[in-house]
């Protein structure tokens, strides 16, 4: 593979619903037909969400369509999925998520350098709708300042 890597789904919605105070990059637990599924890009993290069970931290509701040639043995597109983090971090994670407005989102879903399917999760706290608006309007005045400058030249 070449020297980058190569991001299947981006969640949008996370970094305008919720303020990322830390980001952790995770393993996951795949099966065949879902990887070939992750090359084709047909995955959608918009409404997943990691939680802890069973001293482990598991990827919820992410969606990975089925594979299109995979035969009866296909997966379950929405099946929980296990993040691989070291014994230290799960623990860390486990006890910042007891605080109360924490919660683990993903943010990206890659393929790394070696071609190992890796998440990106972000620690978040929920923002209030007052900090949405302001985020909309940061966004708009930095879309507006390019384009200034832009017919500036």
């Amino acid at each position: 593979m070449s020297g980058e890597s190569k991001t299947v789904a981006f969640n949008r919605k996370a970094r305008y619903e919720y303020t990322i105070e830390e980001e952790i990059e995770a393993g996951i637990v795949l099966t065949g037909t879902e990887v070939k599924s992750l090359r084709a890009g047909r995955v959608s993290i918009g409404d997943a969400y990691a939680a802890a069970k069973e001293e482990a931290i598991w990827l919820i509701n992410a969606h990975i369509d089925e594979y299109g040639h995979g035969n009866r043995a296909n997966h379950e597109p929405r099946r929980p999925r296990k993040l691989l983090l070291h014994k230290k971090q799960i623990n860390k994670l486990l006890g910042r998520l007891k605080a109360k407005g924490i919660t683990l989102v993903p943010l990206s879903l890659y393929f790394n350098r070696r071609g190992l399917a890796k998440v990106k999760l972000g620690l978040a706290a929920g923002k209030k709708q007052y900090e949405k608006r302001a985020t909309i309007k940061k966004r708009d005045w930095e879309r507006d300042k390019a384009r200034i400058m832009r017919e500036k030249k």
